[in-house]
This record gives structure tokens, sequence and C-alpha cells, in this order.
């Protein structure tokens, strides 16, 4: 289950993030997501949880959890739809 980890301290690492989750079971991957100008995260970042009764209770003990001064909020990261092509009109 891919879960989304936002409001994060800029202080906080991928190491600080995969330590906690990692309280509640296996972690298969988790990344911090990076601005492109300055190389610091953005404060917030995913973690892939391969059993969905971990993560389930990773989100719930660590939602609004104090971690590094900041109350974070964690919930199920719903992947967003890609966009089809737009259908063209066919040539009359």
């Amino acid at each position: 289950m891919k879960i989304l980890v936002r409001n994060l301290s800029k202080v906080t690492t991928e190491a600080t993030l995969q330590g906690m989750f990692e309280a509640f079971g296996q972690v298969q991957y988790c990344t911090l997501i990076n601005d492109v100008k300055t190389g610091q995260h953005k404060g917030f970042g995913f973690v892939e949880m391969p059993k969905a009764i971990d993560a389930k209770k990773a989100i719930h003990q660590l939602n609004n959890a104090q971690v590094d001064g900041r109350a974070i909020r964690v919930k199920r990261a719903i992947d967003k739809p890609v966009d089809a092509p737009e259908a063209r009109p066919a040539d009359e």
C-alpha cells in the first residue's frame, strides 16, 4: 500500500521516515519529493508497505505524530488517473 506523508520538517530525512514506518512492518521503499531548484525536499514524501494491515496500522498510529517538531499528516496515497488523449474529431 502506498502512503502519503505530509507536513514534514525540512530536517526530516528518508532514514527517519523509513525507521518510523519499519516499526509497523516491512517498508518496500521510502522517498521524499525534492524541489528541482533548491534540492531540498518539499515537505512530503511516500512510503510503500507491501502488507495492507501493516500500512493501515502505521497510518492510524502516525497520523498527527510529532516528528522533528512538526505534526505529520499520514494517509493512503491515491494515484492520480492519467488523462487520456482527447478524442479528435474525424475529418469530414
